[in-house]
């Protein structure tokens, strides 16, 4: 279980081919305080660390299956890649943004970016399935990060990020065309199919 909220930046060292797909990610993170066996969220996908290690600099491994690189954007994962990470939440840790699993969703499109005063905002368009999960002022997981809507059109919908969400995680890298890890808030997905009951 995450909340959205970023911890680390981190870089795709290596990929490779085992079946599966392997990708060794460097990060600022205490390798030393991390288990074999433990979940990152790396851009929202809750992954297993395979692999530890601190030369030349700290790294962990994931391995990521077919069916994950079917649902995400892991599979453009290339050496040199900044990916948003977020350690697993523990019990009494502060709740900053909302319940996220990292169990992605779908892919969203950004199809528009523009200023606003010091912030950005960003449009994207949802899968048609997953666009009636998405409510204005409610909560999405966006590449790991938690991001309130503000507004709803249809399947679009816009976010703002203010420049510090920019500075400490990806987007401040964002652009058109870019497609992202989409987690819809779990309350709205367990509303939705209790409505399917009414």
């Amino acid at each position: 279980m995450f909340t959205g909220i970023v911890t680390d930046v981190g870089r795709i060292v290596e990929t490779r081919a085992t079946g599966d797909l392997r990708a060794r990610i460097a990060t600022r993170y205490d390798v030393g305080g991390i288990d074999i066996g433990a979940s990152i969220a790396c851009d929202g996908v809750c992954l297993t660390v395979v692999a530890l290690g601190d030369q030349p600099e700290n790294w962990f491994d994931v391995e990521i299956s077919a069916e994950t690189v079917s649902k995400t954007n892991l599979g453009g994962w290339v050496s040199g890649k900044r990916v948003n990470l977020e350690r697993a939440l523990k019990v009494g840790d502060e709740l900053g943004g909302h319940i996220v699993s990292g169990h992605v969703d779908g892919l969203a499109e950004v199809v528009k970016v523009a200023p606003e005063g010091g912030s950005v905002r960003v449009t994207f368009r949802a899968p048609e399935a997953l666009a009636k999960f998405i409510a204005p002022k409610g909560s999405v997981a966006l590449n790991g990060t938690s991001l309130t809507v503000n507004e709803v059109a249809g399947a679009e919908f816009g976010v703002n990020l203010i420049p510090h969400t920019q500075e400490v995680t990806t987007w401040g890298e964002v652009a058109v065309g870019d497609r992202v890890n989409l987690e819809v808030d779990t309350m709205a997905r367990y509303v939705a199919r209790l409505r399917e009951y009414d």
